[in-house]
This record gives structure tokens, C-alpha cells and sequence, in this order.
């Protein structure tokens, strides 16, 4: 295998070195970027009136039906990748609706000077302009840079995109104050990032261990992966070689296989025959890291501003990126119907850890006695949940997949920290003005987020009143999709 790419790379690097003056002229010419707005559809524009009001109920179901059964049996304390929510931290109410109202994440992965950051300022017009992003044939971006859009053009510190509430990167915080000098936002008036924000990241360098960044790259890396709508995974053909950070990567992408779109870029670097070797190259070394049944979708082009290299296959190039714009788009159209699909998804989690926990409650008091040690007797639930049916019984007597329940050790850490005689049973959870806390967090699992779902489908208002009126669509008849 290496033998291929190394043969690969010496085809790539012999047409770069020995430009002819045609080509140089080539350079300077910029491509046309209609396509890009048209594509996008940058020039309409958006019904920000529905688009807010799902957002207004949204945040409403899960104030009022998710997030007090998460406070009740502190969901966030189960060390889980969810909402805003981390170990140590209070989830609180701005950070989830900064979470909630984000703008889809594009997330840019992969070695360095791939052209990561070029393809950024391409899909910006930030070329030959101030605001472009720095690029260079060396390692260039050191930092994870956010761009997002704001009313003038400014850059953001890390320490202060985490303090401020109202944005959704204040868990960064827990990486150190060593990583939030490494994070930098910048804002700018952009009818892209109206509507999507980019996250260009550090390089993979495979000779750098991750203790000389002076943070947790992996784990960042993590977050990111977790909060991303699209994942762009960026290679050019002198950079096939997989290393240990690479594997590892893709070792932290598995389950996000329908997010990932793997980009060759460069692909006018090389004649036709060549661009062949090195597409098969890259699959090659690329399968054993991509288990499943269905590949990435791999997209090949040339992703910068300006025109392509005579003689390549220009119009294939420029279908292929065609076809990427289109991809981002969906992302972008599909942005509600993904929020809801996240919302829902926790709140099934916070539904099978509640009925866990009370599980855990109930064992424990018909176990104690009046000569009882209680510490002793929930030790020997907690050590070995399966003597006493925790989990079986959950799955028996509720409308849980066996596939969604959490891993038992997280409860031995999780009442390490909370006792379990701190807790209610499920049945205690109730009141007479505001209901039982289960049958509204299945309401909203089973009705009311499907029902949202249904009415923007169908393209109705889903204004707060119409909602309050109808329950926000008839009952449930299994219509809820997931993108």
C-alpha cells in the first residue's frame, strides 16, 4: 500500500514542481462562484417568522417536559455526551437554548495543508481579502477557529466565546484554559453563515504526540464530532498515509458514518490516470477504518478559488462540487427537523435513566429491613444490578430497546456522587397542577416533538397559540423521521 501512494506522490509532486508559464497564468484566474449562491440558495430568503415561532416551541417542550425529569434525577451527573452537559456542570436554562437555537456545525477534519481553510474562504468569497483565512503549503491553523455570523466583522477570544451563555461553547471550559487559548471566533455579516456556522481545526501532524499541544486534542476533536451536522474529512494526494492520530480519529467518528463526506481536493494537481491510482489509494487505506456497509460519500475536486489546471476533468470537478453544495444545503434545510431529532433522542435517554434510577429506589427499598445496613445493601445492588433485574426489567415492562440502555458501571459512579435515599420513586413525582413527571416527558416523545415534527412537514405555522389549541397536530400516528 505504501508502495502505491509513495509512486502516487512523486506523480503529484513532479506535476507540481514543473509548472509551465500557462499554468502559473492559470492560477491567477478566479473560477466563477454563481453556482455557490445558487446552489445554496443564498438569495432568498428565509420565513424567519415559522422558523422562530418551532424554535419558541421547542425550547418550550423541553423546559416544561424534558428538562424537569433531567433536574429530578440528575441526568447530567450520568457523565453522558448530551445537551450541554458534562461531568461536573449544572445544565443550565441559557446554555440549552444556545444549544438548542445553534446554527448547523460544518465540522473540517483532516492532515494539514489539505486545504482545509482555503475551501472556507472559497465557500466565503473571503479571497484576496482581509478576513481570509491565513493558508500555506506548511502546518498554518494551530487553533480551532469558529466562524459565525454577526453583524461586523470581529474576532472573538476563546475565554470569552465560553463565558458568554448565550452561545452554545461554554462546556469548552472544561478542556482547560491552555485549549481556550487555542480557540478563536470570528464573526462577519454572511448570508451563508446566516444559516450554517464552520469549524476549521488544527492539522493532523502524525509525528506529533497529543501531549505537545498542551491540550486534550482528541477529546475536542470529540465534542466537535458530537455537535456536528456535516463532517467534512479533507485529503489531497500527497497526504494518504494513515497514522496513529488519523486511526484515531476515525476511531472517534464511528456511529457518525452518515455525517462524513470525505473530500480529495487538489484532484486538478493530477492528470487523469493518476487521479485514478491515488481514488484507489485512499479508499485502500481508508476501508479498514470505515467499517461499515455503506462508504462515505467521496467527493473530488479542486475546492479553492481559483480556476482549474488545463487538461483535467473540469466538468467532473465541477459536478462533484455541485454535488457537495447540494449536500451542505440539505443540511441547511433540514436544520429544524435535526433540533427536534436531538431533542427527542435526549429525551429518550432522560426517560430510560429516570425509570433506571427508579428501578434502583424501588430494589433498594424492598431490600431493607429494620436490622438492615443500608449502605451494605445497596453496595450489593449496585456491583451486580443483573442479580436483582434492574435492566431486564426495564426492558420487560417498558417500551425500551435493549440497544439504548446506558452501561451499567456509569451507576456505580454515578451513585458514588448521589445517594441513592436522595432520590423519589417515579410514582412520588407528581402533582395535582402540574402532573406526573414520566407521563409528560413520554408525551413529548410520543406526541408533542412528532407533532411539531408533522406540522413543519407539512408546512404550517406552528405558532404557540395553534399549538396550545391542538396539542401541535392530531394524535400520533408513528410520522416522526429522522434525518
Amino acid at each position: 500500500m505504501k508502495g502505491l501512494v509513495w509512486i502516487c506522490c512523486f506523480f503529484s509532486l513532479l506535476a507540481l514542481a514543473t509548472p509551465d508559464e500557462e499554468e502559473v497564468v492559470t492560477e491567477s484566474i478566479l473560477r466563477d462562484r454563481s453556482h455557490i449562491e445558487e446552489t445554496l440558495r443564498l438569495a432568498t430568503e428565509q420565513k424567519s417568522g415559522d422558523y422562530a415561532a418551532a424554535l419558541q416551541r421547542l425550547r418550550k417542550i423541553y423546559h416544561n417536559s424534558i428538562k424537569p425529569m433531567e433536574q429530578a434525577y440528575k441526568y447530567n451527573e450520568l457523565r453522558q455526551h448530551e445537551i450541554s452537559a458534562y461531568p461536573g456542570r449544572t445544565l443550565g436554562d441559557s446554555a440549552t437554548d444556545g444549544e438548542i437555537t445553534s446554527k448547523p456545525m460544518v465540522l473540517f477534519l483532516g492532515p494539514w495543508s489539505v486545504g482545509k481553510s482555503s475551501m472556507i474562504n472559497y465557500l466565503l468569497g473571503l479571497q484576496d481579502t482581509p478576513y481570509q483565512l491565513y493558508t500555506g503549503a506548511e502546518p498554518t491553523t494551530s487553533e480551532f477557529t469558529v466562524i459565525m455570523h454577526g453583524e461586523k466583522i470581529r474576532s472573538v477570544e476563546g475565554i470569552v466565546m465560553a463565558a458568554d451563555s448565550s452561545r452554545s461553547f461554554s462546556p469548552l471550559e472544561k478542556f482547560g484554559q491552555n485549549f481556550l487559548e487555542k480557540l478563536v471566533g470570528i464573526e462577519m455579516p454572511h448570508k451563508l453563515l446566516e444559516r450554517v456556522t464552520f469549524v476549521d481545526t488544527p492539522g493532523i501532524i502524525e509525528n506529533r504526540k497529543q501531549q505537545e499541544r498542551g491540550y486534550p486534542f482528541n477529546d475536542v476533536c470529540q465534542w466537535f464530532i458530537d455537535r456536528a451536522d456535516l463532517i467534512f474529512v479533507v485529503f489531497d494526494p500527497t497526504k494518504l498515509d494513515v497514522g496513529l492520530e488519523l486511526e484515531m480519529l476515525f476511531k472517534q467518528l464511528k456511529g457518525r458514518e452518515s455525517q462524513i463526506r470525505i473530500i480529495l481536493n487538489k484532484a486538478d494537481s493530477l492528470a487523469t490516470q493518476d487521479l485514478m491510482r491515488v481514488y484507489g489509494a485512499l479508499f485502500w487505506s481508508l476501508a479498514p477504518l470505515i467499517n461499515v456497509t455503506e462508504p462515505p460519500r467521496v467527493y473530488v475536486s479542486s475546492f479553492w478559488p481559483y480556476d482549474y489546471a488545463p487538461d483535467t476533468s473540469r466538468d467532473l470537478f465541477k459536478r462533484e462540487e455541485i454535488s457537495l453544495l447540494e449536500d451542505l444545503n440539505q443540511v441547511i434545510e433540514n436544520r429544524l427537523e435535526n433540533k427536534i431529532a436531538f431533542v427527542r433522542q435526549h429525551g429518550i435517554r432522560v426517560r430510560i435513566h429516570s425509570l433506571l434510577v427508579d428501578r434502583y429506589v424501588q430494589t433498594f427499598k424492598e431490600k431493607m429491613s429494620f436490622f438492615s445496613d443500608p449502605e451494605l445493601v445497596f453496595k450489593e445492588i449496585v456491583a451486580d444490578p443483573d442479580k436483582f433485574y434492574i435492566f431486564k426489567s426495564i426492558l420487560a415492562k417498558t417500551n425500551v430497546s435493549k440497544f439504548d440502555l446506558p452501561n451499567r458501571d456509569a451507576y456505580r459512579d454515578f451513585f458514588g456522587i448521589n445517594p441513592v435515599t436522595s432520590f423519589k420513586q417515579l410514582s412520588a413525582q407528581c402533582s395535582y397542577m402540574g402532573g406526573c413527571l414520566l407521563e409528560k416527558i413520554e408525551r413529548a416523545i410520543t406526541a408533542d416533538l412528532p407533532g411539531l415534527l408533522s406540522s413543519i412537514s407539512s408546512n404550517k405555522n406552528p405558532t404557540l397559540s395553534s399549538c396550545e389549541a391542538t396539542g401541535c397536530g392530531e394524535k400520533p400516528k408513528n410520522r416522526y423521521r429522522r434525518n
